[in-house]
């Protein structure tokens, strides 16, 4: 039964971009049969002839008629020279309202006297720090949405809970557009009306005197802490095959990663933390060395959103090549990444999450489209189904073969399934509130999408202490 992993170059794509240009235009005097004076003139019982092109003032006559003189191709000049002025009006509104805007992040701390701190407030995507969450966030929406800074308002994020003498403390960043020329003025504005807010009864924040003002904090900072929730990625993917592949949207997945040695994709991997990796055993069966293999992010191999190399790598104790038990390591990467709405990191379900047969599931890579066929340069996406183990290790599927630390997922009719150069890669279950799981690492199967034969992985809760115990999360 062969893994998944195998060699393959990348393909190299390229793309253009055109400009549009845009052409002015110049403006003609008026002819005189019509002079200024006569136009205008006070003692007309008429109104101005240029009315008559805008205005339905009144029908004319036939004296008013012969006092406008003016020919349909100066009406039409007239118009676009109008319009044209608007539009440059329109024009300079639109930049200095929005282009000369920038964004700008501050951070609050706050304190929520009404709730006392519990641990489940530490564990990411609880139900209750989610509730919880997103009631000061539409608390901080409602403040400022209803306030004179309500155009420059663009969102909040609660970074963490803490414990407090008095109740919980929340820390919140909070993110604005605001002119580059009135900075200062705006951010005092922002202040006063937080806080005027957190005076009012009815609100369940309260300023904390230790840090009674926002601080701002730099926009790669900001960006990094408004992407650090895990899960975060496609909200609703569509169905597609990586055998028979069909590319993933751009962010739809984005803790994937590719493992490379000489810019060749091997395997995929999986972000589960600012500086950590989860992936199969098994891709370093042949490269051992760190030193040898390089990382890239992003769905498309030939251009990738970033790169790094590889500090360590670990590998499960009691793995052996020749087995597909215990086929799980973890990479460490040279230095963090920062997160971005293009990178984020998956979540990691306790050892007591349960997935029932028939649930849906997502597998992604770079492997072969079907069995021995191509490798694409983008990211392949399939959503199939948990199988339950017993049906997997019927005579006519596996045989036994498969343990309680593998899950077995895919079509017992075939087509649909992982394939030669996915070993490593995730398989995520949307859970709860579209936040994506870890539920399986590929590792093993037999070709690619054949009848019978689903695709093997390893099953992520069985090591959820041996993840913690090497990377600490």
């Amino acid at each position: 039964m062969p893994a998944y992993s195998q060699f393959s170059p990348s393909t190299l794509v390229g793309q253009q971009f055109g400009a549009i240009g845009v052409a002015g235009s110049s403006l003609t005097s008026f002819g005189t049969e019509a002079s200024s004076s006569s136009i205008l003139s006070q003692n007309s019982s008429s109104p101005p002839c240029f009315l008559y092109a805008f205005f339905p003032l009144k029908r004319p006559g036939i004296l008013d008629r012969r006092k406008c003189s003016w020919k349909p191709w100066m009406v039409a000049l007239t118009t676009t020279s109008v319009l044209l002025a608007l539009s440059i009006i329109i024009g300079l509104l639109v930049y200095f309202l929005v282009y000369e805007q920038k964004s700008h992040y501050y951070q609050g701390s706050f304190r929520i006297p009404s709730i006392t701190y519990s641990p489940d407030l530490s564990i990411e995507q609880s139900r209750h720090q989610t509730s919880l969450k997103q009631k000061l966030i539409n608390e901080i929406d409602m403040i400022f949405q209803r306030s004179s800074l309500k155009y420059h308002y663009v969102k909040s994020h609660v970074v963490n809970f803490r414990p407090s003498n008095d109740g919980l403390k929340a820390d919140i960043l909070i993110k604005f557009q605001f002119p580059h020329n009135n900075v200062g003025t705006l951010k005092k504005q922002a202040d006063s009306i937080l806080y005027k807010k957190l005076q009012s009864t009815q609100s369940s924040l309260k300023r904390d005197i230790s840090l009674p003002h926002l601080r701002e904090i730099n926009a790669a900072q900001a960006e990094n802490i408004l992407n650090s929730d895990c899960g975060l990625g496609m909200e609703y993917p569509p169905t597609a095959r990586i055998a028979d592949g069909k590319p993933a949207e751009k962010a739809s997945w984005p803790w994937q990663s590719s493992l490379q040695v000489d810019g060749i994709h091997l395997c995929g991997a999986s972000l589960i933390g600012s500086q950590w990796l989860l992936t199969s055993a098994h891709c370093f069966d042949t490269y051992k060395n760190p030193k040898l293999w390089t990382v890239s992010f992003g769905t498309t191999l030939s251009h990738p959103l970033m790169t790094r190399k590889i500090a360590s790598i670990i590998i499960h104790e009691n793995y052996a090549s020749h087995k597909h038990d215990d086929d799980i390591a973890v990479v460490k990467l040279s230095s963090p990444i920062l997160f971005s709405e293009n990178l984020r990191r998956v979540c990691l379900p306790d050892a007591t999450f349960q997935v029932l047969p028939k649930s849906k599931v997502f597998v992604t890579g770079w492997g072969a489209l079907k069995a021995n066929g191509p490798f694409p340069n983008s990211l392949q996406e399939v959503e199939i189904e948990i199988i339950s183990n017993d049906v997997c290790n019927q005579v006519n599927v596996y045989g036994g073969a498969v343990s309680s630390a593998m899950i077995c997922a895919g079509f017992l009719t075939g087509k649909l399934d992982a394939c030669e150069g996915d070993s490593g890669g995730p398989l995520v279950i949307s859970h709860d509130r579209n936040i994506w799981y870890l539920l399986g690492i590929v590792s093993w199967g037999i070709d690619c999408g054949k009848e019978n034969k689903p695709g093997i992985y390893t099953r992520v809760t069985h090591y959820r202490n041996w993840i913690k115990s090497k990377t600490n999360i």
